[in-house]
């Protein structure tokens, strides 16, 4: 009788202990988009191509509009043996390559004068929103009067495209930086290159990554009609002659090969960024 007695005591004594324990595990909810998903920016392409290679082999899709995937990869392999792929491709990457470089020079040093300096910020920024507010593909006609119409106006249009994304993101980082550390720097007395090196730089690289994504992307885009004028070569050249002659499935592997590099390109910059910015925790990591 005596040991029930105890049993019932020890329970009622657990029972508030197991409630409140339920009642915290009820309360604990998981509000993050969950673990990461290996390869999982490549489910959503690998699913698009899965439907366009349905519609093509149900006829739901018409060959004349949109080419089956592999009519498609057909002709590129065609192109590639032949070697005209072969050479517009290695154009094409040397004029975005040289344009993101000049217009990535040119935004990082724009946004650390005008971050950093009252002045900077007074002769730089409202100069570049200006420019920002100008359509960059509407300064064509200009550049070709000023640089001619071969490759240097189409390397200073990219450069442009690519120099407004990386400024805007840099300063934006730059002035949010919160003024408590500045004076927590001038409190340590830190020297102005330590000051840049160990507080500005930390505090600028997120926005910065954020606009090297968007100057990445923005060099392929400006391709497409960069290579349409008065050019003999190129992936934007290619397309547009394949467009007088009505051969569709030429312009999809152009489209295509354009939308690989522009995913690999901003691939690489998520791993540059996830391994520079290892120290931060967010959503996504």
């Amino acid at each position: 009788m005596t040991d029930a007695v105890s049993d019932d005591v020890i329970a009622a004594r657990a029972a508030p202990v197991r409630h409140a324990s339920a009642t915290r595990n009820q309360r604990v909810r998981r509000l993050g988009p969950g673990k990461r998903i290996p390869y999982g920016r490549l489910i959503g392409p690998g699913v698009v191509v899965v439907l366009w290679s349905i519609a093509s082999a149900t006829g739901r899709l018409d060959s004349r509009t949109i080419p089956a995937p592999w009519r498609v990869v057909r002709t590129g392999a065609h192109l590639w043996s032949a070697g005209t792929l072969r050479t517009d491709l290695l154009t094409s990457l040397h004029r975005a390559a040289v344009g993101f470089v000049i217009g990535l020079s040119v935004g990082i040093g724009l946004a650390l004068l005008a971050g950093l300096s009252r002045f900077g910020a007074a002769m730089i920024d409202g100069t570049v929103q200006v420019n920002r507010a100008i359509p960059t593909l509407g300064l064509i006609p200009l550049f070709i009067l000023w640089l001619g119409i071969g490759e240097t106006f189409k390397i200073a249009i990219i450069a442009i495209v690519v120099y407004i994304p990386i400024y805007l993101n840099t300063y934006a980082a730059l002035s949010g930086i919160d003024s408590k550390y500045v004076e927590l720097a001038e409190v340590l007395r830190l020297s102005r290159w330590r000051f840049i090196r160990q507080i500005v730089v930390p505090g600028a690289l997120p926005g910065f990554f954020v606009g090297l994504r968007l100057g990445v992307t923005g060099s392929w885009l400006s391709l497409v009609v960069l290579e349409q004028i008065n050019a003999t070569n190129g992936l934007g050249y290619m397309m547009f002659q394949a467009q007088n002659y009505g051969q569709t499935d030429v312009i999809v592997v152009g489209l295509l090969i354009y939308g690989i590099f522009g995913f690999i390109s901003d691939a690489i910059v998520r791993v540059i960024e996830r391994r520079v910015l290892s120290w931060r925790h967010t959503l996504n990591s």
